[in-house]
């Protein structure tokens, strides 16, 4: 018992010395500030610690540093703030606490080969530094926090994943109910008796025993109705008559699996007639069908799919396009497309009204090659000299078409010889331009009004001989940006009609063009004027080119050239890196219940920015060598905006102080009066309603006459008249 006093005592008074001694440190951190910890070693891309005390005049300061070559020590705090790749954020948690946290404004990602983009990581271990924070007051630091950062790059595997799985196919061309009880890839699932991976042997052990219903494979059987059920047999009576004639692929449970079309019937002889075969139809075009040479084989030409040239591609009736293919050329070319014969091109097409149209190919031969040559050595001797003749540098063809048909084809077939020593950057140029007569079909954006996702239609005076403007259309464009994203590889996007979209592109730029301001601020202005080179723009989605009522003037904001740009070595002001386009519309009517939209007015304005090398990050190549670039982005984009319909005249000041007849500010309402008969009364058509109001008016007036009072009346009137 006396033991138990005891040791009861002492955990009393060891309680007792802790509590003062935890209030003697909250004292004095009330007075100072102290980092909890003091020192860090991390390893991922977020640092989080406490400053603690009276942090209410307390500002940090972060910098990189490094230990003294002589001591091997850290220098004393500093309030020098440095530029680093962390971002520092604070947050107060008490009234003597606050969280700080760091974050590293850089991408883990492993950098990979050849790859220009510094948002990576050029080595497994990406970052390997030391930093200071210092709580700094006036001036004068009062604590510090030493971190030691080392983390490495994130290794993301190429194929992640299990590959022990079932490939589903594209349930829109290949039905997934086919096996559905089939889970295991590349192995047989128990009762599954459709599964293709098991054998014979194995289907043995569970054939009386499948998985039955549609998820074993086992659709229901075809119902008593259909036609191809019943027989002559054990048909009823009513059978022939009343049979319905549906293919099987048209299974009410297919949709537990996936939502295709259905399949339309193929109307066939009843009571067992024979069957005739009809003749075959001709197969008219239609806009965006493929054209079919007379084997039945498709009209190729070389076109590009999914950013690659394809020299067997399918041309679609009423698709214009116009496309350049660059081809390496190390020997001379042997096969089609770029050595090809004149009676290789002169191919017969269908033209779809039931007979065909031959292309007629007209040979030219090219004398200057520089638009289509873009690199060669010209430095080798003439017996090293390799000549290449007859080479396809261009096929242009023309479909003139009536109707949904194609009346004839014409090829201007260019070529060129070559000289080649060791290779050559061959740029080929293929294209097909549908004429409607002589003319070539504009496609329209809407009718009358412009239908979203369709390209804005812009347009350029173009004088004619008899000094009547005529507008050609054109497009406005965003960049577009492929491969390296750089602004000199970069295409341009049509923009469309209701689609909000921003883009842009990147342009090298060194330290000794930033010297030259000027024809910087030139060079990024004509990249940017060449977007958007139309000055009209078409008020509805099918104007007309002769009709100027139907073309707005597109409003241009230049930058103020008054304004003092400020240069120096290593910048540059002013320069137009972004273009917004605002675009203007207005429900203007309802065709069939659709509001059409049409343009009131389009704006291209600027935005300038300041462009200046960044040095930081440990990179200061491009600070020392002036012919070192660094990438900046020059950017486009689109807004569009609905202007409010304005639904009337607006109101006079009798209007808008009389209010006894308004029913929304006054509690009497006298138009309400006969409420039927008003166009307050929306719950069904005025006709309607007026109708049955006057009907149930007509039997008032009724019940009155032929009622009690009017016969006491007419009593009266017959005694006065005797």
């Amino acid at each position: 018992m006396a033991n138990a006093v005891v040791l009861l005592f002492s955990s009393r008074i060891s309680r007792l010395v802790t509590c003062v001694l935890l209030f003697i440190s909250l004292a004095h951190t009330q007075k100072t500030v102290v980092f909890q910890p003091s020192f860090l070693t991390a390893t991922g891309p977020k640092i989080s610690a406490l400053l603690l005390g009276n942090t209410s005049d307390i500002s940090l300061n972060l910098r990189t540093v490094s230990p003294s070559s002589e001591t091997g020590s850290i220098g004393p705090p500093s309030c020098a703030a440095e530029a680093t790749q962390w971002e520092l954020t604070r947050e107060q948690v008490g009234k003597s606490a606050v969280r700080v946290q760091l974050s590293l404004d850089k991408s883990l990602r492993l950098c990979g080969e050849n790859e220009t983009d510094t948002d990576c990581c050029p080595k497994p271990l990406c970052v390997l530094e030391t930093l200071q924070l210092s709580a700094c007051v006036g001036g004068t630091p009062q604590a510090s926090l030493l971190i030691q950062v080392k983390i490495y790059a994130l290794l993301v595997p190429a194929h992640a994943g299990s590959d022990n799985k079932t490939v589903i196919p594209n349930q829109v061309y290949q039905t997934l109910g086919s096996c559905p009880c089939d889970l295991t890839f590349k192995a047989c699932d128990v009762r599954c008796c459709c599964d293709k991976d098991c054998s014979t042997e194995v289907l043995k052990l569970f054939a009386s025993h499948c998985l039955p219903g549609p998820f074993g494979g086992q659709v229901s059987p075809a119902p008593d109705y259909q036609c191809s059920v019943q027989s002559a047999e054990n048909s009823a009576d009513w059978f022939p008559f009343l049979c319905v004639h549906s293919p099987p692929e048209n299974n009410p449970y297919l949709g537990l699996f996936y939502q295709g079309n259905t399949i339309t019937s193929k109307r066939g002889p009843s009571f067992q007639r024979p069957i005739l075969s009809a003749p075959l139809p001709d197969n008219v075009y239609l806009q965006g069908s493929p054209i079919f040479t007379v084997n039945n084989q498709y009209f190729t030409i070389p076109q590009k799919v999914l950013g690659r040239c394809v020299n067997n591609a399918p041309v679609a009736f009423l698709k214009n396009f116009k496309v350049e293919c660059v081809t390496l050329l190390n020997s001379c070319p042997a096969g089609s497309p770029l050595q090809t014969l004149p009676k290789d091109l002169t191919v017969k097409a269908k033209n779809g009204q039931g007979g065909d149209a031959e292309v007629d190919v007209t040979e030219e031969v090219a004398i200057d090659l520089s638009q289509f040559i873009s690199s060669t050595d010209a430095g080798a001797s003439s017996d090293e000299r390799l000549v290449c003749e007859n080479v396809t540098l261009a096929l242009d063809y023309k479909f003139y078409w009536k109707g949904n048909g194609i009346t004839s084809i014409s090829l201007t077939h260019t070529v060129g010889t070559i000289t080649l020593n060791s290779s050559v950057a061959l740029t080929t140029r293929y294209s097909a331009e549908f004429l409607n007569g002589e003319f070539a079909g504009e496609p329209n954006s809407g009718n009358p009004g412009y239908q979203v996702g369709r390209p804005v239609i812009a347009g350029i005076v173009d004088t004619l001989e008899n000094n009547t403007g005529s507008i050609q259309r054109t497009s406005i464009n965003l960049w577009k940006p492929v491969s390296d994203g750089f602004c000199s590889t970069a295409e341009k996007n049509p923009v469309l009609f209701g689609e909000n979209s921003t883009s842009g592109c990147l342009l090298p730029v060194s330290g000794q063009n930033l010297t030259q301001c000027d024809f910087l601020r030139e060079t990024v202005t004509s990249l940017q004027a060449a977007l958007v080179t139309a000055t009209y723009v078409a008020k509805s989605g099918n104007p007309d080119s002769l009709t100027m009522t139907d073309w707005v003037n597109i409003s241009y904001v230049t930058l103020n050239s008054s304004t003092t740009m400020e240069n120096n070595t290593s910048s540059c002001s002013g320069i137009p890196s972004h273009q917004h386009i605002h675009v203007w519309s207005l429900i203007t009517g309802t065709v069939d219940g659709i509001p059409q939209r049409d343009i009131q007015a389009l704006q291209v304005s600027y935005s300038p920015s300041t462009w200046a090398l960044d040095c930081g990050g440990g990179d200061v190549s491009s600070c020392v060598d002036p012919m070192e670039t660094q990438l900046f982005p020059i950017t486009s984009s689109v807004t569009f905006t609905d202007i409010p319909i304005n639904t009337g005249p607006p109101k006079t000041r009798f209007q808008i102080n009389f209010t006894e007849y308004d029913c929304n500010r006054n509690d009497v309402c006298w138009p309400e009066l006969a409420f039927p008969f008003t166009k307050y009364y929306t719950g069904e058509p005025y006709s309607q309603s007026l109708a049955k109001g006057l009907i149930l008016v007509f039997f008032f007036i009724t019940a009155s006459i032929l009622g009690t009072p009017w016969r006491q009346i007419r009593q009266a009137w017959s005694c006065a008249a005797l």
